[in-house]
């Protein structure tokens, strides 16, 4: 018999794993949710997250770091629910003023994007850039980082959890195994996509002289799900990605998914100043919202339309520029837009004082650690140097360590994700308060775990 979710809401944590598990394989319907131990939240306002035993929390997870303006944001939460109620609806035929609107928008003040097509979910949006890259090259092969994450389809969930023994250890100039993240694809069938290791232009360059090749993805700073929390580029790294797509003629692509309106309006491509051929955003755009899009040059968006069907990558989904997602993104970016010259900087002190404070606390207590950020977003290490690759993650970092003074956090009503190497996500809800106590908690924290 089915029980109210009044009742669930009482029960402990674990219990209501155990009850979904009779319905859902593993009780959650994304595994990289899966964490230990099991907390069922309830609520989330703001900066804070309570689970439904009533204790609260000062979130750092963000969902993943969707919401960069903080949980049920008001003004984004409203222009949705006006959305519901103003007789705008899924029509299915037709263009959309309100679709249009965002465009504008976004094409207005990001300046990677001269056009755009919405989607619903990153994978979505890679998944589509990359197709656009084979029909605009005639070109089938693609490069990808090892220990990054563009999405959940065949070609491009690989390399991401892996270990020396799957990969062996750091070459270059040259390419790693592929290993897929799970079972059901085809990707060691077409061999068309080759991992090499981010911060590595000579092992581009080998890939490139080898095959032929339509794309290479990477996040500009490589701080997706996986092994690698944030890994920042190298100076020059970028422009040199941008020279060697224009030497080789592949499509260059940024997937600002998690990067995209949380570092500045126009996402890490306009901090970097590299402009990309293609971008891709999702997460924070519609603060929590689902939906994604592929931006890029007008050229190459274009291709969508492409009289010649031969060359005409292929783009549907029911649900794509859904009025309600859409409602929320116009107002995610339209207050981006007029705060900008006030949030950004005050995001990046915040950072700035989270980063200090941790670095403060391990070198009080004489703990091997370093902390890498941006903006607002930030991972620690338990590493002598900043890793630069996947390669210095795996050979250097504490995970065993990392995952238990995230543990003891938790217990102290601070969220870091219990995954080790987790990207940690302020939001602009936090408040220097919010920080003071978190850096009180971690100071806890670390003497207990040391």
């Amino acid at each position: 018999m089915d029980k109210p979710t009044s009742t669930l809401n009482k029960l402990p944590s674990e219990t209501v794993l155990q009850h979904n598990r009779r319905y859902i394989p593993g009780g959650i319907s994304s595994v990289n949710r899966s964490i230990d131990p099991a907390i069922t939240f309830v609520r989330g306002e703001g900066a804070y997250l309570w689970d439904n035993e009533g204790k609260r929390y000062i979130d750092y997870h963000a969902g993943f770091a969707p919401y960069f303006l903080g949980h049920n944001f008001a003004p984004i939460n409203q222009a949705a629910a006006a959305a519901l109620t103003s007789g705008d609806s899924l029509f299915g035929a037709g263009p959309s003023i309100a679709e249009g609107r965002l465009a504008e928008l976004i094409c207005e003040n990001v300046p990677a994007a001269e056009k755009i097509t919405f989607l619903n979910t990153g994978s979505e949006a890679t998944s589509l850039a990359i197709r656009i890259g084979r029909a605009i090259t005639g070109r089938q092969h693609i490069i990808v980082m090892q220990g990054g994450y563009n999405g959940n389809h065949d070609e491009l969930a690989v390399n991401v959890f892996n270990t020396l023994a799957e990969i062996g250890p750091r070459v270059s100039p040259g390419e790693y195994p592929i290993k897929p993240l799970g079972a059901g694809t085809t990707v060691m069938h077409n061999r068309f996509t080759h991992a090499v290791n981010y911060n590595d232009l000579e092992s581009v360059r080998y890939i490139c002289r080898r095959f032929p090749i339509a794309a290479l993805i990477t996040e500009p700073l490589l701080q997706n799900i996986g092994v690698v929390g944030k890994v920042k580029a190298k100076p020059g790294y970028l422009e040199g990605l941008r020279d060697l797509a224009d030497e080789f003629g592949f499509l260059l692509v940024f997937d600002e998914v998690k990067t995209g309106f949380r570092h500045a309006l126009g996402g890490y491509s306009q901090v970097c100043g590299v402009k990309p051929d293609l971008v891709v955003y999702g997460k924070a755009v519609a603060n929590g919202f689902p939906l994604a899009a592929v931006a890029g040059k007008a050229e190459y968006l274009d291709s969508i339309i492409d009289p010649d069907p031969s060359r005409r990558p292929f783009v549907a989904g029911t649900y794509n520029g859904h009025p309600v997602a859409v409602a929320a993104a116009i107002e995610t970016v339209r207050y981006l837009t007029a705060n900008k010259d006030t949030l950004y900087p005050r995001m990046e002190a915040m950072g700035a004082a989270m980063e200090a404070g941790i670095n403060d606390i391990f070198a009080r207590r004489d703990i091997t650690a370093c902390v890498t950020r941006q903006g607002s977003a930030f991972s620690f290490y338990l590493m002598e140097k900043q890793p630069s690759d996947l390669h210095d993650i795996i050979e250097g970092h504490d995970f065993a360590r990392d995952l238990a003074l995230r543990r003891a956090l938790i217990q102290r009503g601070v969220f870091f994700v219990p995954i080790a190497t987790k990207q940690c996500s302020l939001s602009a809800a936090h408040t220097d308060a919010d920080v003071d106590f978190t850096l009180e908690q971690f100071e806890s924290a670390v003497a207990t775990v040391w």
